[in-house]
């Protein structure tokens, strides 16, 4: 199917011009104009108009908050990392200098559903320990994290006393179970609503999610994570080897 390419002059590439002139002027941590308010202005259509915003919610220049409004968002750095290391979002912020900290903790017993025997290889009904909170730079939420863990490998008192958001770190720290890899799925998500809560964003909007297993020194799979980061204040690049293949025949 043949790509369509929107002209300089097309009035949605204008919207996107003057939004971006828009935001650009409103200092951080202002309200812009209503959306019924902001379509008339602009002369386009509110789903229009919210189409149009999408764009710099993925920026994360703006952020829009259920019955209150759509905000400019202060620009903090933006954490950028590669994926062939496995590293806690605090150690890649602390690279670049960014301070970040967890909100509130949860932390609770729950069974093992068909979701937990499938990813973390335990029997249906068994006690596991279930860690969730969201991390904040500044003011602004910039992940949610679950984290579900058997009740072996780390207790709910444990993560009571001094757990500054990273199991990752936590577990490093304490150097038992010896770590060996992991294994990550990513994938765009649209946020559902208890998700959008924590965050501070629109039911539907767009996130990164990463669906992870750690593995021990045994091979023995002891944290089924769950990550959700908003894409304008993460990077996340790799670095691939070309193949040895080739796309020709030899030509001898």
């Amino acid at each position: 199917m043949e790509k369509t390419t929107l002209e300089p002059s097309h009035p949605f590439i204008r919207l996107q011009r003057e939004l971006a002139s828009l935001i650009e002027q409103t200092p951080p941590g202002n309200r812009l104009p209503a959306e019924p308010q902001l379509a008339h202005q602009l002369g386009v259509s509110r789903a229009t108009l919210r189409e149009g915003m999408r764009t710099f919610e993925a920026q994360g220049l703006i952020r829009r908050r259920q019955g209150i409004g759509t905000f400019v968002v202060p620009r903090v750095g933006v954490i950028e990392s590669g994926l062939e290391v496995l590293e806690s979002i605090e150690t890649q912020a602390r690279r670049i200098g960014l301070a970040v900290s967890m909100g509130d903790l949860e932390v609770s017993e729950i069974e093992a559903g068909f979701e937990e025997e499938l990813n973390l290889q335990v029997p249906l009904h068994s006690h596991l320990v279930r860690v969730a909170r969201v991390i904040f730079t500044g003011q602004q939420p910039v992940a949610y994290l679950v984290d579900i863990l058997r009740p072996d490998v780390v207790s709910e008192q444990e993560l009571k006393q001094g757990f500054t958001g990273s199991v990752l770190d936590f577990l490093i720290h304490r150097g038992t179970p010896v770590l060996s890899r992991s294994h990550t799925n990513i994938q765009a998500v649209a946020a559902e609503a208890r998700i959008a809560r924590r965050l501070e964003i629109q039911r539907g909007d767009v996130l990164l999610k990463f669906e992870a297993r750690l593995f021990d020194s045994q091979e023995k799979i002891i944290d089924y994570s769950l990550s959700y980061f908003l894409p304008g204040f993460f990077r996340f690049h790799v670095v691939r080897h070309i193949g040895s293949g080739s796309a020709y025949p030899d030509r001898g």
